[in-house]
């Protein structure tokens, strides 16, 4: 089968990643990062885009695409560091299906939803003044008291949260949960394919440039096997989020095993060229200056969203046996 994109989709990547650009930007992060300033383009701006809600149904005030539209335009979005995260409202389309109004919130901006999981910060916390979580399989919502975590990637808005009083959307609402989270694990790694394809431009373009005894350092096997490594990491990635983005509008039935199998490889993945592009740069690559560690501080709170590597890796593992069985 194949799973590369068409001219549709390849311009609505390059329009999205000509607005996304226009604001967002490593240099953006670490401004966001020294100041403490908000992620850019920021929650209102993308809403206003309309690329946050494109999952939203037309009859909420959304875009009525489909997740893969949204993957599209969230690798645009890792790949300059844009926040808040596209994820936030991947869910929140699933889990608010059955809540028109609140939907309609989302989609004009005057609702800011964040997601609550059961473990760890909650992303995009920050800016949020509507929670939804599942508490004893039940979809809740309502406000609650954010507390701020320590900014190690600056545009996640990472927070602790406190619910306040909610109200219950749904009694049972388990199955429905969990496929918010796999579509959020999809937009998520589509959002880590991005990040690391931009980090493996940036280590070849300086392979090419920097000389080391009167030749590109790229020449030499080392440098050259690594990037090569990275490479093949992010094609392999690229495959398993298109897949995944694709299972979510057309074969549900593969959508567990695509989402697990593409969070495990985007989180290993954005790592790997995070910190290989930092090799690559030798002395300058640790710098402040140097956007490399912009980009490993989001691969290091990237593993642990959603559940780390290790918990997707056993997910994958678990259904396929489960398959070899049946």
């Amino acid at each position: 089968m194949n799973f590369d994109l068409d001219q549709e989709h390849r311009d609505l990547a390059g329009a999205a990643g000509e607005f996304l650009s226009a604001s967002a930007s490593p240099a953006a992060a670490r401004t966001a990062l020294e100041e403490g300033t908000g992620a850019r383009p920021g929650r209102a701006e993308l809403v206003k885009s309309g690329y946050a809600t494109i999952t939203i149904p037309e009859s909420a005030g959304g875009g009525g695409g489909s997740v893969l539209q949204l993957a599209v335009v969230a690798e645009q979005a890792g790949r300059v560091l844009a926040g808040p995260s596209l994820v936030s409202f991947a869910r929140a389309a699933v889990l608010l299906e059955g809540e028109p109004d609140r939907l309609a919130g989302v989609a004009d901006g005057t609702l800011a939803v964040a997601v609550v999981d059961d473990s760890g910060p909650v992303l995009d916390a920050i800016g949020a003044d509507t929670f939804l979580a599942l508490r004893d399989g039940a979809l809740v919502c309502g406000p609650g008291r954010v507390t701020a975590r320590e900014p190690i990637d600056p545009t996640r808005g990472l927070g602790d949260v406190g619910l306040g009083e909610t109200v219950t959307l749904a009694p049972d609402a388990a199955a429905l949960w969990q496929r918010a989270e796999r579509v959020g694990r999809t937009i998520l790694a589509a959002e880590g394919l991005g990040a690391a394809a931009r980090l493996l431009e940036t280590g070849v373009a300086y392979a090419k440039e920097r000389h080391a005894f009167g030749r590109p350092i790229g020449s030499y096997q080392a440098v050259k096997h690594m990037l090569v490594d990275v490479y093949v990491a992010v094609e392999q990635l690229r495959s398993l989020v298109w897949w995944a983005a694709w299972a979510a509008g057309h074969a549900p039935g593969e959508l567990p095993m695509a989402a697990a199998a593409a969070k495990a490889a985007a989180a290993t993945t954005l790592e790997l060229a995070a910190e290989t592009v930092i090799q690559v740069h030798g002395g300058i690559g640790f710098t402040w200056e140097h956007d490399a560690h912009l980009y490993w501080r989001r691969a290091k709170v990237d593993r642990f969203l959603l559940g780390d590597d290790v918990a997707a890796f056993d997910e994958v593992a678990r259904l396929a046996m489960r398959e070899e069985t049946l």
